[in-house]
């Protein structure tokens, strides 16, 4: 991030105030284009939703359009249900994973405007391999990469701990004490204290997941959202959320601002759907259909 790191952590609670300041505009005079384009790294045979909800929440946030790189399987399976995406077939492995040598089908980054890899992504095969050479290969694009789930696991197997330059990670409390070997108990205790440890180690944002999610920038710049309840602890809810980061992002929100606003209106999400539905019986693919109810509700009166 090439930020001069502070002795104390700057901590901020976001609210709605913060968020309509970051929100990007909808310009009138404009073309799918103008709002970005998302390239997104995910899925395989065993997990086919995480590849669907992950690029449907981008453009459900305002992108533009959306690619998603996957597997065979997860292409055509996604495909049939969603014609709002555009694909990218990688091929297939033994296991119905991304092949190792996937990353000679991915063109330049500078092709998009964000790019987000790890949801669903299953590591078998070869993935591990693939997932580790393309953050190598991009460690000083200019475009942003969120990293997310199996691509953050595929990382902590491994001795290189150099994230891209301009990127995000966004592990649970398990991730993030694989991460950095520290007990998840310890990290539950101090939520923040960790999460800006692992932002100046790996110079990168982490948004640490979890009740009252933690959001650390390196220099000491650290949100915590207050949005959100027990309807989001749901298989899913994660790669919805790397969405809508990824779509935030390609609308011109630096990472800082697109995991903001990402954090704060999934939650939002999470709270109205919980109004119709309970707590008990909000899905993942039910929180895409409340993005534009968490739009009217963060816009309204503003």
């Amino acid at each position: 991030m090439g930020e001069k790191q502070q002795k104390s952590a700057d901590i901020q609670v976001l609210g709605k105030d913060i968020i309509l300041k970051m929100l990007p505009k909808r310009l009138q005079n404009s073309h799918k284009g103008t709002f970005g384009h998302v390239l997104n790294i995910a899925g395989s045979s065993q997990f086919q939703g995480a590849a669907y909800l992950s690029s449907v929440s981008s453009l459900k946030v305002g992108a533009g359009y959306c690619m998603l790189a996957s597997c065979s399987d997860v292409v055509t399976s996604v495909a049939s249900n969603c014609p709002d995406v555009t694909y990218l077939d990688l091929g297939q492995s033994q296991y119905g994973t991304i092949p190792k040598d996937a990353i000679k089908f991915i063109s330049a980054l500078a092709n998009y405007d964000v790019v987000s890899i790890g949801c669903g992504l299953n590591l078998v095969g070869g993935v591990s391999d693939f997932i580790v050479n393309f953050l190598k290969k991009n460690k000083n694009a200019y475009t942003p990469i969120i990293i997310d789930a199996d691509a953050i696991n595929a990382m902590s197997k491994t001795k290189y701990s150099a994230f891209p330059l301009n990127s995000i990670i966004t592990p649970h409390p398990m991730e993030l004490s694989r991460l950095m070997g520290v007990d998840i108990a310890e990290i539950q205790k101090n939520r923040a204290k960790w999460a800006w440890e692992a932002s100046k180690e790996f110079d990168c944002i982490v948004l640490l997941k979890g009740h009252e999610t933690v959001i650390s920038i390196p220099s000491g710049k650290i949100f915590i959202n207050h949005t959100g309840n027990s309807s989001l602890a749901k298989a899913g809810s994660g790669d919805v959320l790397t969405g809508m980061i990824a779509g935030f992002c390609a609308q011109g929100l630096s990472l800082e601002e697109a995991a903001c606003c990402g954090v704060y209106l999934h939650g939002l999400c999470g709270e109205i759907a919980s109004k119709s539905l309970s707590e008990y019986s909000v899905l993942a693919s039910d929180l895409l259909k409340y993005i534009p109810l968490a739009f009217r509700a963060l816009l309204q009166n503003s």
